[in-house]
């Protein structure tokens, strides 16, 4: 098994043309370990969400080459691309992105049917990770009923679903107060010391001080940080 889980050689997107064209990401070498937990860092406008978009595989370089787990992923067709999504990389968005009108253990089952699990395997995991992030009394609650803390562990939850190797959170903290969002970095703590890859995107500082690697993204160049 391959120690890189990420590799990106040369690894740019460029959008818009001529004149237009904007540089988002310029071409960017780095090498993300299994078991790694690094934060992207950087102003607005800098290019975070285009490299988790880029390593998160819902988008295609402009130039360069991505590797996940070795294997060259950037030349795939969109069908092989959803098939990387599902089975190696969990999401955790800032706005959640859960289904309003499905239960905490519907929005955490869904992603398991697309992946073929049978429906009684689903729910029973659903449950099962529901427990692990201290939601098993709010299972059958929407997420009208939920806090935004509560929510963000819903999609914790359902990022692990499918047993990712890797683990994308884009400011996973960002929408909730200080103590959920230090209740939701201790899971995503516990969960990359049992050697999950975890990368999260935030412009929060104390979050990124937990981080072993620091990224720095300063007008599409990417440097690391000592930490």
């Amino acid at each position: 098994m391959t120690k890189d889980v990420i590799v990106t050689k040369g690894l740019s997107k460029t959008y818009g043309k001529g004149s237009l064209q904007v540089q988002a990401l310029k071409k960017t070498d780095i090498s993300i370990n299994r078991g790694d937990f690094i934060a992207i860092i950087g102003p607005s406008g800098s290019g975070k969400s285009t490299l988790m978009n880029l390593l998160g595989c819902l988008d295609k370089p402009s130039t360069g080459k991505l590797f996940i787990e070795g294997m060259d992923v950037s030349q795939l067709n969109e069908n092989q691309l959803a098939k990387i999504r599902r089975e190696k990389i969990g999401f955790i968005f800032q706005k959640y992105n859960l289904i309003p009108t499905l239960t905490a253990l519907e929005n955490v089952a869904i992603s398991m049917g697309f992946a073929g699990v049978r429906q009684k395997d689903r729910l029973e995991r659903a449950e099962k990770l529901l427990g692990m992030v201290d939601l098993s009394k709010r299972i059958r609650h929407k997420p009208s009923q939920l806090s935004g803390g509560e929510q963000q562990r819903v999609a914790i939850a359902r990022a692990l679903s499918n047993n990712p190797s890797i683990i994308l959170a884009d400011e996973p903290t960002g929408n909730v107060d200080t103590t959920s969002g230090n209740k939701i970095m201790g899971i995503l703590e516990e969960i990359n010391a049992k050697g999950e890859t975890l990368i999260i995107v935030t412009h929060d500082q104390s979050i990124a001080k937990r981080a072993r690697r620091i990224l720095r993204i300063q007008d599409g160049v990417v440097s690391e940080e000592n930490v």
